[in-house]
This record gives C-alpha cells, sequence and structure tokens, in this order.
C-alpha cells in the first residue's frame, strides 16, 4: 500500500502544486480557483476546511461562483438517503461545464467508503477526476498532481480511496470558515455498531487523537481569535477509551474538557456527539462545575421505546436516558437539551412511536433533529426496510415535527424579556441588516441594532463585532430561532460605539 503520511512526501507535493499554481497564473494572468461542496456533519465542515488550507497554501483561491472553478470538490456523506441523492445531482450537473479537462473534479468522504457508491461515480459519472476516502485530506495534493499528470492522455477516473492517511491530518494547513469559531477533531470513528448506521463501515474504529495535540490546536486556533471551540468525534464520551485498551496512558473525556476549557482566552467549548451509554457522573459534573463549558448537551435518543433501542443497539433504556437528563438539568441552571430522533424504524409499532411522545414531553427537549429512517446499505437494519409504510410513516413524522416545534416554541419563550450573550457570526442570509449568532447554550438568534439618532455623525461598524459577544435583549421567540436586540452603547475593538 502506498502511504503518504511521510511528511516531507507532503511536503514535496504541496511544493510542485504550488510550482502548478505558478505556471497557472501566468499562463492565464489570474490565481486558480477552487469550490468546495460540502454535505454532512461537522466532521466534514473540519474535513473541508482542511482541504481549503491545503488548496491555498498551494496558491488557490476560493471562486466567487462554480462556473468559475478550475477545481471542484465534493465532501460525501452517507447517514441519509438524500445526501447521496443531492451530491448525485450536484455532480451530474457539471458534466456540461467540464471542457479541455477543466474543472479538474473530485470527491471524497463518507460516501467513498462504500463500494457501490464508488461503483456508481465510476460507471456513471467518467468526468470525476478522482476519488478520495473519509478524512483523507493528506492525500489531496498527490490526487490533483495525478490527475494534472494525467490529464494529457485519455484516462479513467482515479481511485485512491485505498491510500494510508494519518486519522487527523496533523500539521495541515487550515482555513477556518470562522476564525472565531474552530472546529478541533478529537477522535474519528466509532465502535457503537448501531444496527440503523453506517459510519462505523465508512470512519472505521474509533480512533483518539493525542490529548497535547489537541490542546495545542486549541491554542493556536485561540492566538488565532476563536472565541469558542467546537471538540469533534463521533461519540466524544469514549475519548482515550482505545488508547487505554492498549496499555498507553490517556485521559479521558471529562479531563479533556476540563484542560480546554481553562485555556486562557478562551470563552467557550462545545462538543459533539455524546452518546447517552458512556455519558458518566464525573462528565455531568464537569458540564456543570465549569463556567466555560456550554451549558447545552446533544444527546441522541433516537426513539423512548425500549423495545426499538434494544433493535437499534443503543445499549440503554428510555428510563437511564431520562435519568440522565435529568441530573443534566439538575446540574447547572438554564441547561438545555437537544437531540436526535428517528421515526419509522423497521418494526416500530404505534405503541413504540407513542413511548417516544411520551418520552420528548418528559424530558421536554429545547430542540431536536428529526428524521424519517433512511436504510442505509450494508447495516443490519436495511433488511428489515418496508417501502409500503412510508405513508404511516410520514403521518407519525408530523406529529412528532408538531410537538417538538411545540417544546422548542415553549422552551424558547422563556428566553423572552431577558439579556443574553450572543456569538455574532454575521450579516443573516436575509437580511443585511440582521445579524445572527447563537448563545452560550445553543440558541440561534437574529439580532437588530439601535436606530441612529440625530447625535450620531457617523454609522455604526456592525462588522467590528463578528466575532464577539454581545448583550442581547430577547423580544421574540419562534420553534426554531429568537430574535433580540442590541440595547445598549458598547466598545467595538476599532473604538466605534453601537
Amino acid at each position: 500500500m502506498e502511504t503518504y503520511s511521510n511528511k516531507e512526501q507532503i511536503k514535496d507535493d504541496l511544493s510542485r502544486l504550488r510550482e502548478w499554481s505558478l505556471t497557472f497564473t501566468r499562463d492565464y494572468g489570474r490565481l486558480p480557483a477552487y469550490h468546495i461542496q460540502t454535505f454532512g456533519c461537522q466532521q466534514n465542515d473540519h474535513d473541508s476546511e482542511i482541504a481549503a488550507g491545503i488548496l491555498e497554501e498551494a496558491g488557490l483561491v476560493p471562486a466567487l461562483e462554480l462556473e468559475s472553478s478550475d477545481l471542484v470538490l465534493f465532501n460525501t456523506c452517507s447517514v441519509r438517503a438524500n445526501a447521496d441523492d443531492r451530491f448525485f445531482g450536484h455532480v451530474g450537473r457539471l458534466k456540461p461545464m467540464k471542457q479541455d479537462g477543466r474543472p479538474i473534479i473530485g470527491v471524497f468522504g463518507c460516501m467513498m467508503e462504500q463500494l457501490i457508491h464508488r461503483d456508481t461515480i465510476l460507471t456513471s459519472f467518467p468526468f470525476v477526476d478522482f476519488l478520495l476516502g473519509a478524512g483523507a485530506m493528506e492525500v489531496l495534493p498527490a490526487a490533483i498532481l495525478d490527475t494534472l499528470e494525467a490529464s494529457s492522455r485519455k484516462k479513467k477516473t482515479l481511485d485512491l480511496t485505498k491510500r494510508d492517511r494519518d486519522a487527523f491530518a496533523e500539521e495541515m494547513p487550515v482555513r477556518r470558515t470562522r476564525n472565531h469559531r474552530a472546529l478541533v477533531t478529537i477522535m474519528t470513528g466509532c465502535n457503537n455498531f448501531c444496527s440503523y448506521c453506517i459510519v462505523p463501515y465508512t470512519r472505521g474504529r474509533e480512533k483518539s487523537r493525542p490529548f497535547e495535540d489537541i490542546l495545542e490546536e486549541v491554542r493556536r486556533a485561540v492566538d488565532g481569535g476563536a472565541a469558542e471551540i467546537m471538540l469533534l468525534g463521533q461519540n466524544v464520551n469514549s475519548y482515550g477509551n482505545d488508547m487505554r485498551r492498549r496499555g498507553e496512558e490517556s485521559p479521558g473525556f471529562p479531563r479533556l474538557l476540563e484542560e480546554v476549557a481553562q485555556v486562557p482566552s478562551l470563552e467557550l467549548v462545545r462538543y459533539m456527539t455524546s452518546h447517552p451509554k458512556d455519558l458518566s457522573d464525573e462528565l455531568i459534573r464537569v458540564i456543570g462545575t465549569s463556567p466555560k463549558v456550554e451549558p447545552h448537551i446533544h444527546l441522541p435518543l433516537q426513539s423512548g421505546s425500549d423495545r426499538i433501542l434494544e433493535k437499534m443497539n443503543r445499549r440503554y433504556t428510555a428510563d437511564h436516558y431520562l435519568g440522565l437528563v435529568r441530573k443534566l438539568r439538575d446540574s447547572r441552571p438554564g441547561m438545555t437539551v437537544t437531540t436526535d430522533l428517528i421515526v419509522g424504524y423497521p418494526g416500530e409499532t404505534e405503541e413504540d412511536f407513542q413511548a417516544t411522545l411520551w418520552l420528548m414531553e418528559e424530558a421536554r427537549f429545547d430542540a431536536a433533529f428529526t428524521f424519517i429512517y433512511s436504510p442505509r446499505t450494508g447495516t443490519p437494519a436495511a433488511e428489515l426496510y418496508d417501502s409500503e409504510e412510508r405513508d404511516m410513516i410520514q403521518e407519525r413524522f408530523e406529529r412528532l415535527v408538531n410537538l417538538q416545534n411545540r417544546l422548542s416554541l415553549e422552551s424558547n419563550q422563556k428566553i423572552i424579556g431577558k439579556e443574553v450573550d450572543v456569538l455574532l457570526d454575521g450579516p443573516s442570509r436575509r437580511d443585511p441588516d440582521i445579524f445572527s449568532g447563537r448563545t452560550r447554550d445553543d440558541r440561534l438568534v437574529n439580532v437588530s441594532f439601535p436606530s441612529m439618532t440625530s447625535l450620531q455623525a457617523d454609522p455604526p461598524d456592525k462588522n467590528a463585532l463578528i466575532g464577539q459577544y454581545v448583550p442581547v435583549l430577547i423580544e421574540k421567540a419562534g420553534s426554531f430561532s429568537l430574535e433580540g436586540r442590541l440595547d445598549k452603547k458598547m466598545d467595538t475593538q476599532d473604538g466605534a460605539d453601537i
């Protein structure tokens, strides 16, 4: 197996790619441009940030639009069928754009770890230039170079999914989507093998990142302006288990969370995702007592039926889950709990579904990601799927969504009239005069600014507040977001007042 985890080889690949960028710039009078389309979870988002960092280190720049791209990358997700369908739709639209070998098209991510999807690309989308596996960012420069070297002759799609790589792409450049909110991977893979989930087959077994490497990346991100850190893993609660099984010394997730929270100048540390079976009393203590740990947890339930939970191989009961929620809420005032819920798992009865609705009422989730069961080829549950039940499942799904929308609205309404800290991300997509951001307990807030007065000669510099926590008075609540206004003057970084 050819290995690309050697640091000198990677440096050489990057150097050669920079030489190509310089030649391209001389020939075309502009820098080569790239576009990355990302599907899936925050882990995929972070992989795309590393890919962007590599490309910009090599001299490429973000494309203003897809049509002006010289390189297009797709980062794929296999968790839901709709992500598969969206990806194939997007890649198919590139076929008319491809002229004289441009744009170079590469596909990586979880879908490329499955033979069925690789074969689809190879047979139905032969204009794709190369395929990489999930998290294979260190192979990216070599993949582009191989494509460029093959461009002068008839070629087929390069399948590089089996090339070895560093699971954490250590020392690779990163272009963060938001400098004030940094994604930091602490582990990859999953050992749980939930019967509906494809992740263990695409991301592999759990592999924890060295403790000091995580802290060093966090320190660099904070030094670079990050106010928040998001620690990422398929199951962050099991961090370090694989190292300890090998006889290596490694702290668990509670200790890691505490240490990250103590990094100077860091405002808040977030984390996801937590598995209920591994949520310890020690972790609950850390969440409840560390001011810089977010007063929020995302704790996937999936179903409120013990029978279905057993079929899902989740390894906890509804009663155990509710006990965790109560401990979490008791540990810290204002603690928010969000979750994942699946409707229509094979064999689910109305009684099973009613158990889920009952538990939702008891737990009073502040928000939830809700899904209709999606069969994933290669998982045990896929063999039990009955497509004839879709109408019944859709009706159940609508009932569940309506209930969660009510619970979310009631949760958000409790914040009306309160002043909360919001980390501003920037202008909202719908209205450039409205900024959006998130509270410390992970609520989305749309923020308006004070009206201009005759005493203010210059308009306020709202952009100076991006990446800062600001006090916002909440005036209105919906199921999915809050609305508020910045109701006091405050100094911005460049001295302007609002």
